[in-house]
């Protein structure tokens, strides 16, 4: 504690419980396998050192938001991951990149000034501790609510907002892999799972509305796409209208253990896309590619996307599966139930047709000769297993 201000208490604490430690520990693990990715993928770039060292600052932003308690240290997190993510997104210096670093920048801006709202609303209660506001019903935790709705749709890319997430593929690939399993685009998700026990006071089923949308828009939009990292960009952006979903349903638990399950396979997706780019001599047009001669790399990426479908025993089947158990067990609409089982049947769609394209798809470039880096395949090798027993 260093300041007082009006009764309200600036003090850094830090709060472990058993969430905030399981995500700590994955986000630590797979952070650690795509560094040292990292340091083989971006060999012979001059500034080596300075990514380095902006992809560590990014772990430690999201390391000090997922252990505050408060909403002011959590800001501080909070803007840490968008203001590097900025630097990482305009990595690679042309105009492409600096217009996506801008969007990016700019969408997170708003989420920046609705958490500034909470933080100016909360010093009105007295205290900026999250566990005080739980139980909280009246008008303020209405208003309170709201804004962290729009903080963490603008952090997790839902419609309005979800046109920077395609756009930040421009950072390098390592950093993609970082930022669409476990760091940036699930801090909003997060950060509603801890504040779920205020959600559940009142009707959330207009975001229902919109996170069911954004996994509909998302999965069309991938199907039609040939950009190998935009289609994998799309598929987060259907894996985070299902979280959203589920926390609007009041299930945030297992919300949680589909944010891990995703994480795992999600980076591990990500870290073999960088290899076929990287071995195509960054060419990431899905029609240009067809890889016979990976055999690895090929079966990482199959079980990967798998998972992603939701293939029976692999990590993603028991998260997903118990997802849409659950919803059946809601009496909705059948609009919401044909919305939510074609959006998910959309995963699979683009799955499967992105495995059609690199695995049995022939063209000129097949016949090339390529190899497999042994420094890459290590923490490909541990991704994998961890998507595959995860579960």
């Amino acid at each position: 504690e260093f300041m007082s201000l009006n009764s309200s208490f600036f003090s850094f604490s830090f709060y472990l419980d058993f969430m905030s430690l399981i995500f700590l520990s994955s986000v630590m693990l797979i952070s650690s396998m795509v560094i040292f990715y990292s340091y083989f993928y971006m060999n012979g770039d001059f500034n080596m050192i300075r990514f380095l060292f902006l992809v560590i600052l990014f772990i430690f932003s999201m390391i000090f938001l997922i252990v505050s308690p408060n909403m002011f240290s959590i800001l501080l997190g909070w803007d840490g991951l968008g203001l590097v993510s900025y630097c990482l997104v305009i990595y690679f210096q042309n105009f492409s990149s600096y217009g996506a670093g801008m969007l990016t920048i700019l969408v997170n801006r708003l989420g920046d000034v609705a958490i500034l709202m909470v933080i100016s609303w909360m010093m009105n209660l007295g205290s900026w501790f999250y566990v005080f506001y739980m139980f909280l019903l009246d008008y303020w935790s209405f208003y309170l609510c709201l804004l962290l709705i729009l903080a963490s749709f603008t952090k997790s890319a839902q419609i309005p907002f979800s046109a920077w997430l395609p756009a930040a593929m421009a950072a390098p690939t390592p950093v993609s892999s970082l930022v669409h399993s476990s760091t940036l685009v699930t801090a909003g998700v997060y950060l509603l799972i801890r504040y779920s026990d205020l959600l559940n006071y009142f009707n959330t089923s207009f975001f229902l509305v919109i996170s069911l949308l954004t996994m509909l828009m998302s999965g069309l939009g991938a199907i039609f796409e040939y950009d190998f990292s935009k289609i994998i960009a799309l598929s987060t952006l259907s894996q985070l209208g299902l979280m959203m979903s589920c926390i609007f349903l009041n299930l945030s638990m297992i919300s949680f253990f589909h944010l891990l399950t995703h994480a795992f396979f999600k980076s591990l997706l990500f870290l073999c896309a960088g290899l076929y780019i990287h071995i195509y001599c960054n060419n990431q047009d899905i029609r240009f590619m067809g890889v016979m001669n990976l055999p690895l790399v090929g079966v990482f990426f199959c079980i990967s996307s798998f998972s992603l479908c939701g293939f029976p025993f692999l990590s993603g089947f028991y998260s997903k599966d118990l997802i849409m158990e659950l919803y059946s067990f809601y009496y909705f609409n059948i609009v919401y139930y044909f919305f939510y089982y074609i959006s998910i049947g959309l995963t699979v769609v683009y799955s499967f047709r992105l495995i059609y394209y690199l695995v049995f798809n022939c063209n000129v470039f097949c016949y090339c000769n390529y190899f497999e880096d042994s420094g890459m395949l290590f923490s490909m090798i541990f991704l994998f297993f961890m998507s595959v027993i995860f579960g």
